[in-house]
């Protein structure tokens, strides 16, 4: 049998697995209920409930149910059944039969005997039969399916042995019935067959029919009003406590609670309890107590229970502050509080006792006026070494970081009280500690110290969860108090030390820490110039990195996501607005940067990016960076905004051809879901759909934008981004006429216009109509022109495709003339007269007077080219054939031919392998 400490500890440190249902109001995993108490611990007051009483009231209530069961099955005949399903003309009697069926089901509702299984089948087959032509049997055939999915009943220890074949051909039948063209009746037999391996016990099974059974009695509010009746035993409150948590595990919980929020209820479990509190001294005793006390926090959770009337809400509250603040109060006059594993437990209820109570404004005033503020503030403070009559480092450190868990809850309630206790001073002290140097190794043990072991980042974690709680509210007077602390410098030293633990092992803590303090810093900041520029070095140098992260951690599921969406939202509150911090943020490149992310394309992050960006566009150095940026493919920053705009249409709706020329004239960007609304006219103080729709979307941000941007002259665009950004440059044109348009039609609803403004709407509608043709047209005449530029640059290829042909050809036929004259004498004689001709018909045919002639021929030439000035030859290197200039200064000795290489001699230069020379003409 476990101990109350061993049910503790599976309840994952809390107090027992039944009071796991009280503490999911602080997120705390379920933990089953543990085995009930050690007989050892409570000799006198409660007998020991040891295996063998369970299983002799198991054994008995299983044999009276039974018993109640099988005179119930004497008034169903199964042979009858039978007789009445195989009857020939059933048509007649389908509504005698279903009825029949029903019956069977009624009486076998908790499962089938062994004895009666065969019949049984037999019923199903003949059933499964008449589904054919009647659909009516579906219901009772699914019906008698799953009853077959419970345990089967068995009136004598043999019948397991006896009916073993009968039930493996039951089964096997069971199986034949897939045969049966309906799916709700296969996916019965389907849940029948995963119900033969459902691991709780048929005696389990029993006990949620008792208690069902009991629940219909109104036994849970009987119970408790005779808790503190005459007990001679000792036992009655133990044993009725026992019985209410097997409702609450068996039953539904808040049909329980529901039954015990009556005062008289409430009354009784109050003066059991204080009764406990008081004169209990045993470990048993406050075993039980605490076991109560978990009952009365799930009727605190109930709205309907008079916890503040009966007082008993009050006297939790005080239970859970008086070792804290010291104030006398005669409610806990006399008690004093051990240190024991119990009174452990006792604590850690009450503290969730007042985070539910924290939920209820009826509280409010009571949580006030006990201190409860104070008392929580009293654990934000370094650990300290504990006593030799205290809690243990560990206990310690649970305690505290539940309260603190629990002040988050509180005290945005409670905002003057919260002032006044200095507590933002406390925070901001105790968060220095946490960061510091001091030698501390935080236990980790319980729910709240989660990744805390070995550190402070708990610690760290709940005392910026209460800042965030307290800074939400928007109160000037928190925030100016905090400001005046010094609280933004101390937060950007807090985010740079969990950015480089971050940058050491990311978790999920590490990254809710990093977003908390962002969020501090965008509410402190915002709207105020001064603490922008508090902020604006330091704050945008941490900034940076966090907008450089990595896309594919986006979608890690640690919570990057968060954390960049806390730091767009910092950048939006604490940059924009001051132009020290916007400046140094451009200088930082920090532009650039935000369009690579926009440049994803992920929907989640372009609103806030473009509204960053547009905020920016005030500061005119913006724009430059807007234009100079350049993404993949050398895409500008224009081309991505317009394909953002193309997207964001596709997804809306929008009407559009293939070429992205508008469609329909008279609602030329309206989304399809906006044309389905009908016309609803409504006050003038209520937006009408085309104005709430501008919020809706990202289409007027990017207006905004490319307005900043100018629409002339903007660089790598297309004909399509042209087409598209015609649209967007009328895109405040379409939407003042979708309002006027949906003004005419409110007013034609309500009212006939008279002649003179009827006129006026129609002139007005017909403006908007023109401007959505006007624009059509320029979106054809761009296509064409784009249509025209690409047949000339075609021609201008093929032009050149032709040129680059014709050449090849002239050089081929040269090269042939060439190949002609070298190897045919006959045709070197003819072009070499031909030559002469041409030289003769290029000179001049006056003479000159009293000059001499000089003959331009060259004797003995054989060439058929033209002679210039000069003439290069290409000869063999003498160095290879010999003769006259082979042994020179400037040349190689020959080598001998048994060597068939040079040898390089010293100080002999190495001449050229071809030499080239020059010959004058």
């Amino acid at each position: 049998m476990a101990t109350a400490r061993g049910r503790a500890a599976a309840a994952g440190g809390w107090a027992s697995g039944r009071r796991a249902g009280t503490m999911a109001s602080l997120a705390e995993p379920p933990a089953s209920r543990a085995p009930s108490r050690s007989p050892a611990l409570s000799p006198a007051a409660g007998p020991s409930r040891c295996g063998g009483e369970r299983r002799r009231n198991a054994s008995h209530a299983g044999a009276d149910l039974g018993a109640v069961q099988d005179t119930q099955l004497r008034s169903v005949d199964l042979n009858h059944v039978i007789k009445l399903l195989e009857d020939s003309d059933s048509k007649d009697l389908e509504k005698e039969q279903l009825k029949t069926l029903k019956k069977v089901v009624k009486r076998f509702e908790n499962g089938l005997p062994l004895k009666d299984l065969a019949q049984v089948i037999e019923i199903l087959n003949l059933c499964a039969e008449k589904m054919n032509e009647q659909e009516a049997f579906t219901e009772p055939l699914c019906e008698l399916i799953k009853l077959c999915g419970l345990p089967f009943q068995k009136k004598k220890l043999s019948d397991e042995v006896s009916y073993s074949v009968a039930v493996s051909k039951s089964i096997a039948q069971l199986a034949y019935l897939m045969r049966v063209p309906s799916s709700q009746v296969r996916i019965q037999i389907c849940k029948c067959v995963v119900s033969f391996y459902n691991t709780e016990s048929p005696r389990k099974l029993l006990s949620g029919v008792n208690c069902r059974l009991m629940m219909k009695a109104q036994a849970a509010s009987r119970l408790c009003l005779y808790l503190n009746g005459v007990d001679p035993s000792g036992q009655l409150v133990f044993r009725s406590s026992e019985i209410l948590w097997n409702l609450l595990e068996n039953t539904s919980k808040e049909e329980v609670v529901n039954q015990l929020s009556s005062l008289e209820c409430v009354h009784a479990l109050k003066e059991v309890f204080v009764d406990l509190l008081m004169h209990g001294f045993r470990h048993y005793d406050r075993q039980l107590r605490n076991d109560l006390l978990v009952l009365a926090t799930l009727l605190a959770e109930n709205p309907a229970a008079p916890m503040i009337e009966s007082g008993f809400a009050k006297l939790l509250i005080v239970l859970a502050t008086f070792t804290e603040v010291k104030i006398p109060n005669p409610l806990v006059k006399g008690l004093k509080l051990t240190y024991s594993y119990e009174d452990f437990e006792l604590k850690k209820l009450l503290f969730n006792v007042i985070g539910v109570l924290s939920k209820d404004p009826c509280a409010v005033q009571l949580l006030s006026e006990n201190d409860v503020i104070p008392a929580l503030l009293y654990y934000v403070k370094p650990n300290q070494k504990p006593g030799f009559h205290d809690w243990s480092a560990a206990q310690y450190e649970e305690l505290q970081l539940h309260a603190i868990a629990i002040l988050a809850s509180v005290a945005p309630l409670l905002v003057d009280k919260y002032l006044s206790c200095q507590a933002n001073t406390l925070l901001l002290v105790f968060l220095e500690w946490c960061i510091g140097q001091d030698p501390f190794f935080g236990q980790g043990n319980s729910f709240h110290g989660t990744g805390g072991r070995g550190n402070k980042l708990a610690q760290m974690r709940y005392s910026l969860r209460v800042l965030r709680s307290v800074v939400s509210l928007y109160d000037d007077a928190v925030n100016l108090n905090l400001c005046d602390q010094g609280a933004i410098s101390q937060l950007l030293d807090i985010l740079k030390y969990a950015a480089n633990k971050s940058k050491e092992k990311e978790d999920a803590i590490l990254l809710e820490i990093q977003a908390d303090i962002l969020f501090l810093l965008s509410v402190l900041c915002e709207n105020d110039l001064h603490r922008k520029e508090l902020f604006s070095y330091e704050g945008v140098d941490i900034l940076i990195p966090f907008i450089q992260m990595d896309p594919k951690k986006l979608h890690s599921g640690l919570g990057h996501n968060c954390l960049l969406f806390s730091a767009l939202d910092c950048l939006w509150s604490c940059v924009i607005g001051c132009y020290i911090a916007e400046d140094y943020f451009l200088e930082k490149q920090g532009i650039f940067l935000l369009l690579d992310l926009l440049a994803l394309k992920q929907k989640n992050l372009c609103n806030i990016i473009l509204g960053i960006l547009v905020e920016f566009c005030d500061n005119p150095k913006t724009t430059l960076h807007i234009s100079t940026w350049r993404g993949e493919k050398d895409q500008t920053a224009a081309n991505l905004l317009i394909q953002l705009w193309r997207q964001e249409e596709l997804e809306l709706g929008v009407k559009r051809d293939r070429y992205g020329r508008i469609v329909d004239m008279k609602r030329p960007i309206a989304s399809s879901f906006q044309k389905q609304q009908e016309v609803i006219p409504m006050p003038a103080s209520c937006r009408s759909f085309a104005i709430m729709e501008i919020s809706e979307n990202i289409r007027a941000k990017l207006y905004s934008l490319l307005c900043k941007l100018g629409f002339e002259n903007l660089p790598g665009l297309s004909a399509k981004d042209f087409v598209t950004l015609a649209i967007i440059r009328h895109y405040i044109d379409f939407k003042v006429g979708e309002v006027w348009s949906e003004l005419c039609a409110e007013l034609k609803e309500e009212f006939r216009p008279v002649a003179s403004d009827e006129e006026a709407l129609k002139v007005i509608s017909e403006i908007s109509e023109d401007t959505g043709r006007m624009i059509a047209a320029l979106q054809t005449e761009v296509l064409e022109s784009q249509h025209h530029q690409e047949i000339q640059e075609e021609e201008k290829a093929y032009t050149k495709i032709q040129a680059i042909h014709k050449q090849k050809e002239m050089v081929n036929k040269s090269w042939e003339n060439f190949l002609t004259r070298t190897s045919n004498y006959e045709a070197l004689k003819k072009a070499k007269r031909l030559q002469e001709k041409s030289i003769e018909a290029s000179r001049s045919k006056s003479k000159t007077q009293n000059g001499a002639v000089h003959s331009t021929d060259i004797k003995g030439l054989g060439t058929t080219i033209g002679s210039g000035r000069l003439v290069t030859v290409e000869s063999t290197p003498p160095q290879l054939i010999g003769g006259p200039l082979a042994v020179t200064d400037f040349a190689l000795r020959k080598s001998s031919v048994c060597e068939g290489a040079l040898k390089k001699i010293k100080r002999v230069k190495t001449l050229d392998s071809v030499k080239k020379d020059s010959i004058p003409v």
